[in-house]
């Protein structure tokens, strides 16, 4: 079966950095978008960041914009998510999900990041 596993979520520093990665298996990667969604606790869910099957093509949310970078390594079905300059405001559990035109169907179980001020 389709699994979307997250690591590398954990307690940091307000401007410090962290690299999430979302390794997928049971798919074949590559006919997959990837994207990278956030939820606070008491806030809906939101989209972090999307990236195509080729990395070709990348879209982020604004408030993540020129701070945080979504990459894919197909050879190794592995989505990632550098997060710089973190804010408070970032803590949030990161789900990474695959889907297609923007439909996202298999979903990881996601990793807390806290940042604290």
């Amino acid at each position: 079966q389709v699994q979307l596993v997250e690591s590398g979520g954990g307690l940091v520093q307000a401007g410090g950095s962290l690299t999430l990665s979302c390794a997928a298996s049971g798919l074949t990667f590559t006919w997959y978008q990837m994207g990278w969604f956030r939820q606070a606790p008491g806030k809906e869910r939101e989209s972090v960041a999307t990236i195509s099957w080729s990395g070709g093509s990348t879209h982020y949310a604004d408030s993540v914009k020129g701070r945080f970078t979504i990459s894919r390594d197909n050879a190794k079905n592995t989505v990632y998510l550098q997060m710089n300059s973190l804010k408070p405001e970032d803590t949030a559990v990161y789900h990474c999900a695959a889907g297609v035109d923007g439909r996202f169907v298999y979903w990881g179980q996601g990793t807390q990041v806290t940042v604290s001020s």
